[in-house]
């Protein structure tokens, strides 16, 4: 996966946490805890891992060795920009009979096509030629309104409907011959996930691994203290802290429209299609950021309530108890919004 122009994601800073306890430290120090980082390139973006490690695990090297191979199989397998991957192939193929499918490839389509119908149609795979159409596909060009036919004929090419997996015989289907899936907005969700794996799989029990913006963490960072995740304010050429938050053992991912549009007569148009009209949202939510137990379904609900705004998103994050701050401008203003199960992780200051 290589886009031009990635999915907008909020730029996230990690900050460790001060020491807790001072008085009792002073008395009985505590050994430094080492934590080793690997860093490289995927996807079209960067990915960062911090962890603790173990007696029994690999080198750093060679454990950077097998995150990367591990990210190179899932891109050759998702990508939109890679014209051999497992999913370019499948797009390119003209025909609605069943074709095989790897067991990686049905694990996001199935997750997305659930969280497509719990978002009420807003997270949307085959949103593919919209995007394209509006030029933030992998033919970059965003510096024109399209033609409303060839909106209307991109919608009918589009749909949850389309697109059809099964477990026996492993195989997925079209419904229509030109249906084209883009995985963009879950698909470094998953990669997260698939090193979070790897990671638990070397008895490797606290680590950060990041891609893209995407974050999952697991145990902690120091001695007894959670990983510390500032989330920005949503402004251009701007880094300035929004939020604070405290986390462990889940996954995070922030969305938002604020530096990926391009404007015309005065008008913003952003990246992030609306698969019920066909046009980039409008809805003034300009950052929303989604906790949830894997980073694949953070990463696609939060590109699910950029389409659904403010109102109906926290209508269904509420419903489906999710955790999710919303940030929404109004008159040039900043107006946080979150739903119950979000408040436990906030801190509202850095310490």
């Amino acid at each position: 996966m290589h886009p031009s122009v990635p999915r907008l994601r909020t730029l996230i800073a990690l900050i460790a946490l001060l020491a807790a306890g001072v008085g009792f430290s002073l008395l009985r120090p505590e050994p430094p805890v080492a934590e080793l980082h690997m860093s490289g390139r995927t996807m079209g973006t960067t990915y960062n891992v911090k962890y603790r490690s173990t007696q029994n695990a690999p080198t750093l090297k060679a454990m950077q060795t097998e995150v990367d191979a591990l990210l190179a199989e899932i891109n050759h397998t998702m990508s939109t920009y890679d014209p051999e991957s497992e999913l370019s192939r499948f797009n390119h193929l003209r025909t609605t009979d069943w074709v095989p499918a790897s067991d990686s490839l049905r694990a996001v389509l199935k997750a997305a096509l659930e969280i497509g119908a719990q978002s009420e149609g807003a997270f949307d795979i085959t949103v593919g030629p919209l995007v394209n159409l509006w030029g933030f596909g992998p033919e970059f060009h965003p510096d024109r309104i399209p033609l409303e036919a060839d909106i209307a004929a991109a919608r009918r090419r589009s749909g949850l409907d389309k697109v059809t997996l099964r477990d026996t015989q492993p195989a997925i289907r079209k419904h229509r011959p030109d249906v084209f899936l883009d995985l963009s907005g879950i698909a470094k969700g998953y990669g997260v996930d698939r090193v979070a794996e790897l990671m638990t799989a070397h008895a490797i029990d606290h680590y950060m691994v990041e891609i893209g913006g995407e974050i999952r963490v697991r145990g902690l960072k120091g001695h007894e203290t959670p990983w510390r995740i500032a989330i920005e304010k949503p402004l251009p050429g701007e880094r300035s802290v929004q939020t604070v938050l405290a986390l462990s053992d889940i996954a995070l991912a922030t969305s938002g429209n604020y530096r990926n549009f391009f404007e015309i007569a005065g008008r913003r148009y952003s990246h992030t299609i609306d698969p019920a009209t066909g046009w980039p949202v409008d809805n003034h939510l300009v950052s929303v950021t989604v906790l949830a137990e894997t980073s694949m379904r953070a990463d696609a609900w939060a590109t699910a309530f950029q389409v659904l705004g403010p109102e109906r998103g926290m209508a269904i994050a509420e419903r489906l108890n999710l955790p999710v701050l919303f940030v929404v401008e109004r008159d040039g203003q900043f107006e946080e919004r979150s739903c119950c199960a979000f408040q436990r992780y906030r801190k509202q200051e850095l310490s």
